[in-house]
């Protein structure tokens, strides 16, 4: 091929300089297409040139820049180095090389140079650097969405990593765990997470401080806590502008339209989400694009310009398609174009969103299948499938089968009525009890005292120290059993179970148990901030070991879910 090209040049009848110069651009073109054979990824019999093969494994080091994704020469420099590791046996160096092979590689190879990085790492005794591989392979999961793997692959690394000195690394996994706690809705345990980050980065390293400082933002709007998160878009459009590294300044604009957006200012928020965009689909970031879209669509619903909206909302739906992206907080989009269908008897349009919903739905179960109680679903699966069916046009089906979905109709319609009955009695009931519902504690009735046959003066002793540990509040404490509130109150296990039981007239788990939900009541009843807490958060407030435990206590003391309970405080 090259001596074709050479030859070619020759024969042109061309001035002296004219043919020095096509000489050298054919050169360079040549080295070039050299270059870039050499730099394919998966080429088995690679063999290292003879100006590289002299190099030792720093110089193969320094001359990589890794931003710089798309240069053939490091390319090149990185299969030189891997092969040169691979005849030594030296591990280590074949980690290293796997993971620029990795950075210069597209995510379909990312995948399989991250799980030879993963071998060659275990084959050494470096925990930092098996640690470092796993990190890596669970990074190449978040950035493919798969959020689960990505975890999976943070806590093991997590294991190695713990076990170093290595404080860059440490922190590098709290801040890749709250990404996932953010995701997923742990909002007060990622924030927790990204303060350390932002603390620690701010020394060590501009980008990852910046980053930890946009997700902080991220989560005070979660929590509701808008200018908290204002205040951390403008420290990090300031702090980006100091340290001269201007990467992020268009996901801190991006936050804060969306912060906009919820203190109700929209025209500033479309504003905003609009600039960004260009620089969001340059960088092929389709989440956060989506996002804009998704926002922007709401601004203008808000402002009743449902027209307008209406494109930004289908937007979703096209990220859905193609990308398989989609969020709980984005699956609004779909009831709104459900509803918006519904109301302009565009049977169709309707019957086309509903059915993508249902795959929304299937897709973010799979996904939070722990969480799913936290997703609030205007149309749940069964009345969604119903919808279809219904939607479907249909002559096949005679009386017979209009009257089954008639009558199953029926029967939905009367169960969700009872339902919806029950739970707004139960809810007012709720709202109307007061703080304190107990009984007066007092000891004086000697045919109780006599029963439980225990002396007047103890059972007097016992009480006067249950009223202190109700008014204190010490039943919140973390996973209260009957032993330590044995310890509490000065007193042995039989004798509380015997006081409470003739006392409260309950058992004493249902005693605990039912004074932490009451004081979780009155806290959502009465502040705010709370009825932004996920489950989880609540029942950590209260002092249940699980969030499984909260929420069956809080159902059998209220008849209610927190979910409902919360949204209809929301919704007053």
């Amino acid at each position: 091929m090259n001596r074709v090209l050479i030859t070619s040049i020759i024969q042109l009848p061309i001035t002296k300089s004219k043919f020095i110069r096509c000489i050298t651009n054919q050169c360079v073109l040549i080295v070039w297409l050299c270059a870039c054979q050499y730099a394919k990824a998966q080429q088995k019999n690679f063999v290292i040139p003879d100006s590289l093969e002299s190099k030792d494994y720093e110089y193969f080091n320094k001359n990589i820049r890794y931003n710089e994704q798309d240069s053939s020469k490091e390319l090149l420099y990185a299969h030189s180095w891997l092969t040169k590791a691979k005849k030594e046996k030296n591990f280590d160096q074949m980690a290293m090389a796997y993971k620029v092979l990795i950075y210069k590689s597209n995510l379909k190879l990312q995948l399989k140079y991250s799980d030879s990085m993963v071998t060659a790492a275990k084959k050494t005794t470096n925990i930092e650097l098996i640690g470092s591989a796993f990190m890596t392979k669970g990074i190449i999961y978040y950035d493919l969405k798969e959020h689960k793997k990505a975890l999976d692959y943070y806590l093991i690394a997590d294991g190695y990593i713990s076990k170093t000195n290595n404080q860059y690394l440490i922190y590098k996994v709290k801040y890749v765990v709250a990404l996932i706690k953010l995701y997923l809705g742990f909002y007060h345990e990622a924030i927790a997470l990204f303060k350390e980050c932002v603390n620690y980065f701010k020394d060590e390293n501009d980008r990852a401080y910046l980053n930890s400082l946009h997700s902080l933002g991220l989560c005070y709007n979660h929590i509701g806590k808008y200018k908290l998160s204002s205040q951390m878009n403008q420290m990090g459009l300031s702090e980006g502008l100091r340290l001269k590294n201007l990467e992020m300044q268009y996901y801190f604009i991006q936050s804060e339209g969306v912060n906009q957006y919820f203190n109700h200012n929209y025209s500033d928020a479309v504003k905003k989400l609009t600039i960004v965009l260009p620089s969001l689909k340059r960088n092929k970031d389709y989440a956060n694009e989506t996002l804009a879209y998704f926002y922007i669509g709401k601004s203008y619903w808000s402002q009743k310009l449902q027209e307008k909206a209406l494109p930004y909302f289908k937007k979703i739906d096209e990220a859905f398609q193609k990308q398989n992206y989609i969020r709980p907080d984005l699956r609004e989009a779909y009831e709104i174009l459900i509803n918006y269908y519904k109301q302009k008897n565009d049977v169709e349009h309707e019957l086309y969103y509903v059915r993508n919903l249902l795959k929304v739905d299937k897709l973010l179960f799979k996904d939070f299948r722990y969480l799913s109680g936290k997703i609030d679903k205007e149309y749940d699966t069964k009345e969604l499938l119903q919808t279809e069916r219904n939607l479907k046009p249909s002559t096949k089906y005679g009386i017979i089968a209009v009257c089954i979905v008639i009558t199953s109709l029926v029967t939905m319609l009367v169960l969700f009525i009872n339902r919806h009955l029950k739970n707004k009695k139960l809810f007012k009931e709720l709202m109307n009890r007061r703080p304190n519902t107990h009984k007066p504690l007092i000891s004086g009735d000697s045919n109780k005292e006599t029963e439980l046959d225990i002396s007047p003066e103890v059972v007097a002793a016992i009480l006067k120290n249950i009223e202190k540990f109700e008014l204190k509040k010490k039943y919140l404490g973390k996973d209260m059993t009957l032993r330590k509130m044995a310890i509490l109150l000065n007193t042995n296990t039989k004798y509380v179970t015997k006081i409470i039981a003739r006392y409260r007239g309950k058992g004493t788990i249902e005693y605990i148990s039912d004074l932490k939900i009451d004081h979780i009541v009155e806290l959502l009843k009465n502040e705010n901030k709370y009825r932004n807490y996920t489950n989880k958060a609540l029942g950590e407030e209260a002092g249940f070991g699980s969030t499984q435990n909260f929420t069956r206590a809080f159902n059998n003391r209220t008849g209610l879910s927190p979910t409902y309970f919360i949204n209809k405080l929301k919704n007053q």
